[in-house]
């Protein structure tokens, strides 16, 4: 394989990752992560392995990324585009829309649609969704989530993480390591849901209504945890 060849794949996946990330967000792409995010929660919870109902309950935040899109061509890249919900004084509060990117290197063509969840455990996690950008496995530990709905998993080591990590693709759902994935504020999808006066801190803290788009994914994180 030729150097001129894959630095000019290089080059393409540069252009398209910031192409990406770049793009901004409207009402209409908020409504449809809601619709979206609430969809893959239901399906995932009533699979037969799912979340540990513990964990669960621990979580002071998920975060719901449908369909990352990953592109592979010699050079591999993922993005994706989602929201997160933590808990307030009154619980599951209203979300806060954010991105992910990554990369990967090795010989592979093709691509593929996977769901993507995050737990966040602590405050400090907590803390990170408030940051513009932040690295998994650099700025908050991560570590691939434990799966089964009776899954006992207060004595594993990957409690000990800040954040846990699933996927689902091609209907299986798994724990799956994220080490290197930027996870990234989408500030134009907060503004067209919330207005500009609105800042992430407000949304998180329960401080804002949760929007009637957001309310049936409230309702199933309300359902399958405490």
């Amino acid at each position: 394989m030729s150097k001129h060849f894959l630095t000019c794949s290089a080059l393409v996946l540069f252009l398209i990752m910031p192409a990406v990330s770049s793009a901004s967000s409207d009402k209409e792409d908020d409504v449809n992560r809601a619709q979206r995010a609430a969809t893959v929660f239901q399906e995932i919870m009533n699979a037969p392995d799912s979340i540990p109902q513990d964990v669960l309950n621990k979580a002071q935040c998920i975060a719901i990324i449908p369909g990352d899109k990953k592109f592979a061509f010699i050079f591999g890249a993922d993005y994706g585009r989602g929201l997160a919900v933590c808990r307030t004084e009154h619980g599951w509060g209203a979300p806060i829309f954010l991105a992910v990117e990554g990369g990967s290197f090795g010989y592979q063509i093709g691509g593929s649609s996977t769901d993507l969840i995050l737990l966040f455990m602590n405050d400090h996690a907590l803390h990170s969704l408030l940051s513009d950008k932040f690295k998994l496995g650099g700025d908050a530990t991560v570590a691939a989530g434990p799966v089964g709905r009776q899954a006992s998993a207060t004595t594993d080591l990957k409690l000990t993480a800040e954040i846990l990590s699933y996927s689902r693709s091609k209907g299986v759902f798994a724990g799956v390591s994220l080490d290197g994935t930027v996870v990234q504020a989408d500030k134009s999808g907060d503004e067209a849901m919330y207005g500009a006066n609105v800042s992430r801190h407000d949304v998180l803290d329960g401080s804002v209504q949760t929007p009637e788009s957001a309310r049936p994914l409230v309702h199933e994180l309300d359902k399958y945890s405490r």
